[in-house]
């Protein structure tokens, strides 16, 4: 979803530009090489709003654009940054703002229309469950829609994630004071409203999130930082921040199908999907990062250069300036 959206203010937005030039600056170029990092190269895709590493496929990752693109996704192969596929959703109306995208452990693709452009005023939300396709070329593929209501009211959200064990849907909305983790049904319902209840508090303005393959981990991240949690049957407990990369407009994130990487992705054009250790792989830096460096602070396993260092932190100042001014607008 756009950062400049009604919460965001001409100031907020002016702040936000500057920090992406900051970013373009200070960032290292990244080259092309699969998990190590690759490009998106399809001009139809200029907002990347998430990201599901084929479980089938090796070496494709499965994206789609967010409000305004229509029943698209698109399969991407990371060696090349090209598209492979483009899959045609029907059955499932016009999408409004599709946020995400999660595999199942029955091999579907399950894509959450869960993104509220008004700040939370649409009273539901749609999932959309299709197979993966096992040949990769461009076809239509009928869906099941789903409808999502929460037990607490409408909200925003850009992350939706599918327990790789269990199959069972979760959602964490978008807040940036910290929003929740909801909890979907047991087996979501085509033919009634499946609602979502929250179940943990997440203390982050989060803009994606993935299971780790073996499901003992859930992984979320924001513009600027991750967490990393022990999942414990939904009883999650923070394990340690996430070194997430220096990008213009970080949407997505999801893990490689071994689990040894977190990829993470960005809107705009050109975007780039970049590595890091997923916590607890070897050579992950998970003990420097749980001793307080954070994604933009830590140079971790990204060897972020001290010029890259230096624009994380002045990002950082500027965002926290922007969002205390908002907080004290709304007083």
């Amino acid at each position: 979803m756009r950062r400049s959206h009604s919460s965001v203010s001409g100031a907020a937005a002016g702040v936000l530009a500057g920090a992406a030039l900051v970013l373009t600056l200070a960032a290292p170029a990244l080259a092309d090489g699969g998990d190590g990092g690759f490009t998106i190269k399809d001009p139809r895709i200029k907002e990347s709003s998430g990201l599901a590493a084929s479980r089938i496929h090796p070496g494709v990752y499965w994206t789609h654009n967010d409000s305004g693109d229509g029943p698209y996704l698109y399969a991407v192969d990371s060696r090349t940054g090209r598209t492979v596929a483009t899959v045609t959703m029907t059955g499932v109306g016009r999408p409004r703002d599709v946020e995400a995208i999660s595999i199942g452990p029955d091999g579907d693709l399950y894509a959450g229309d869960i993104g509220d452009n008004l700040g939370g005023s649409w009273d539901h939300v749609w999932i959309y469950k299709l197979p993966e396709p096992k040949v990769l070329k461009d076809q239509t593929i009928r869906a099941t829609q789903y409808v999502v209501k929460y037990a607490d009211g409408p909200r925003n959200a850009e992350a939706l994630m599918v327990h790789p064990k269990t199959g069972r849907v979760y959602i964490a909305d978008k807040d940036e004071d910290g929003g929740h983790l909801y909890e979907g049904p047991a087996h979501l319902s085509a033919t009634t409203t499946n609602v979502f209840r929250p179940i943990a508090p997440i203390d982050l303005w989060v803009t994606d999130g993935a299971f780790s393959p073996d499901g003992r981990q859930l992984a979320v991240r924001g513009y600027f930082g991750g967490i990393a949690y022990s999942w414990n049957d939904g009883r999650i407990k923070r394990l340690e921040r996430l070194n997430v990369p220096l990008q213009d407009q970080g949407e997505s994130i999801t893990y490689t199908p071994d689990g040894s990487k977190l990829m993470y992705g960005s809107e705009g054009a050109d975007s780039p999907v970049q590595p890091e250790d997923a916590p607890g792989a070897t050579g992950s830096g998970a003990n420097s990062s749980s001793k307080g460096g954070g994604s933009a602070a830590a140079g971790g396993s990204g060897g972020l250069s001290g010029q890259a260092k230096v624009g994380a932190v002045a990002v950082a100042a500027l965002l926290a300036v922007v969002l205390g001014l908002r907080r004290l607008r709304r007083r």
